[in-house]
């Protein structure tokens, strides 16, 4: 007898940490002057820092360099996590993984948290850079309402940011690290996004992957409490994914982003408790 197929995806939660193209930045910012790439790189992050207090450098002149994917099922069960082009992690080969995942999945809803602003038009821009056809995700030809890029099309694309600031209505400070946070989940840890530029000049490619997956098992975990906001879950229902979820990562602890989150998990202090062990 042959075993069931797998689930198949109905949303793919991602997360996605990129760095500076140093040639780029050199050749764009500093036209015949000769830095080397680190050199511009670090000279365009003291320039940033000096005029805006901060130093992060525009998506348009950043590759991806890790992408993590949470595969979640109708009912929204977590069914794995992965990171795109492991061990390599070539930036090329990562973004057509992700497009070309997405198409042959079937077009799952994708969930992010602000990845309208930052991640979706850096993956865009990437599948333009290296020549990558994605007609299915521009979908010119339906009405402008309908189309994947429709800032509103929350069947597309359904950004936790988006959805928690009424469309940037508000603005939410504390980011995931204050949502995640809110659940009793780790949020950030070690690795923070403003550190990745220097990990990655220091090598540290694997380090890198391991905080993308942490902040995709955070951004799943404000999904499924997105869901009970939004009236697709219960509460009791997400409580119990998430006690799920829990025992899954636990499987897994021999996966070194798992076993650092795990260390982190602390329980959500749940006010409704009685009345939910009353019900189950």
């Amino acid at each position: 007898m042959s075993s069931p197929a797998p689930a198949r995806p109905r949303y793919l939660v991602f997360d996605v940490e990129s760095v500076a193209d140093g040639e780029l930045v050199s050749r764009i910012q500093y036209p015949g002057q000769g830095l080397g790439p680190q050199e511009a790189v670090a000279r365009y992050r003291r320039e940033l820092l000096e005029k805006y207090d901060h130093e992060f450098i525009p998506y348009t002149f950043q590759v991806p360099v890790s992408v993590a994917v949470a595969k979640v099922a109708e009912d929204f069960r977590l069914l794995d996590v992965v990171v795109l082009d492991r061990p390599q992690y070539r930036p090329h080969v990562i973004t057509r993984h992700f497009w070309l995942g997405w198409a042959r999945y079937g077009q799952p809803t994708l969930v992010s948290f602000n990845g309208r602003s930052f991640d979706l038009p850096l993956l865009e821009l990437a599948a333009f850079r290296y020549g990558i056809s994605i007609p299915q995700w521009f979908d010119l030809a339906s009405p402008g309402y309908q189309q994947n890029r429709n800032r509103y099309n929350v069947r597309a694309h359904l950004d936790l940011h988006d959805l928690l600031t009424n469309f940037g209505a508000t603005r939410f400070s504390g980011g995931l690290n204050l949502a995640a946070s809110l659940l009793g989940k780790p949020g950030k840890m070690d690795v923070q996004g403003h550190m990745v530029q220097d990990l990655y000049d220091a090598g540290q490619l694997e380090q890198i992957n391991q905080y993308c997956m942490c902040d995709v098992l955070d951004t799943y975990f404000v999904f499924l409490r997105a869901a009970v906001l939004l009236g697709w879950l219960e509460l009791e229902q997400e409580q119990h994914l998430v006690e799920q979820t829990h025992q899954w990562l636990r499987q897994r602890e021999d996966v070194p982003a798992f076993a650092q989150y795990l260390e982190h998990w602390a329980p959500w202090p749940n006010p409704w408790q009685e009345e939910l062990s009353s019900r189950c």
